[in-house]
């Protein structure tokens, strides 16, 4: 297994329009070509399909599928997964767990979403890494985020998992985090049957508003519940462009990552490009 500890190649090209030329070092490499790197955030729910609680093997597979074509277009693609369709720590405290305890459960049900993704992604013939914040030698690697870019510049998919081995972190915070450690153009937010965000439940509401683009403050304003608020201000501060598009409609995560229409892209203007 390679250690990532090759030094990076500083001219390797990246050429793809990115999702907010705004986004500082993310908008390109030394030579000035634009990132091909993406983290993409997985709802566990998703991992179910219509079940709600497990794994659906037909569905993780799909996503596998749906992600191996775009690493095989050339794509950098690092992904977090959620463990809603195992544990949810603020749902278990309510039922009068210890909200730290009822966490760790929760960052332990997202690991065995990665070590399912990781299984299928294999199977489709794409090297893949699983690296967790909680030390867990014989399934994955630990968290080293230099090694987790030298990974995804050899062509490999990196899942990140374990949430941030801390309690009281929700995993939108993590894929946030993640995604500015390792120089993410974009987090790309796949949502299990929802296609972008609202101005109200659409589950409940037919007449509700989706948004084509928002600002990160509207976001924030109207409680919009795109992701938990520290995620927004980490994206904020750091001017890092969140697309929300509904994760299992086929060529979904294709069309997030080559910049198409899709969703609802969240940034500093509140517009698309």
């Amino acid at each position: 297994m390679d250690d990532g500890a090759d030094k990076p190649s500083a001219d390797q090209s990246r050429a793809d329009k990115p999702h907010d030329t705004a986004a500082g070092r993310r908008t390109g490499t030394s030579s000035g070509a634009p990132h091909r790197r993406y983290l993409l955030k997985l709802s566990g729910e998703a991992f179910a399909g219509g079940g709600g609680l497990g794994v659906d093997p037909d569905v993780v597979h799909a996503i596998a599928r749906e992600i191996a074509a775009v690493v095989r277009e050339g794509y950098e693609i690092a992904l977090v997964v959620g463990g809603g369709n195992f544990f949810r720590g603020a749902e278990l405290q309510q039922r009068g767990m210890d909200r730290a305890r009822s966490d760790y459960m929760g960052m332990l049900g997202t690991v065995m979403n990665c070590l399912a993704l990781q299984d299928f992604l294999e199977k489709e013939g794409i090297e893949t890494r699983v690296q967790t914040a909680i030390t867990m030698g014989q399934v994955a690697e630990p968290y080293i985020p230099l090694r987790a870019v030298r990974h995804l510049e050899k062509g490999r998919v990196v899942i990140f998992g374990a949430g941030m081995g801390m309690p009281y972190f929700s995993t939108d915070t993590t894929a946030a985090q993640r995604a500015l450690e390792i120089e993410a153009s974009a987090m790309l937010m796949g949502k299990n049957g929802v296609d972008g965000v609202y101005d109200s439940d659409p589950k409940l509401n037919p007449d509700a508003v989706k948004f084509d683009a928002l600002e990160y403050g509207e976001v924030i304003a109207r409680d919009l519940r795109v992701a938990d608020l520290t995620a927004i201000t980490l994206c904020q501060d750091n001017k890092l462009p969140i697309l929300v598009f509904e994760l299992l409609a086929e060529g979904n995560i294709a069309r997030a990552v080559k910049g198409e229409k899709i969703g609802t892209l969240v940034n500093g203007q509140g517009t698309r490009a």
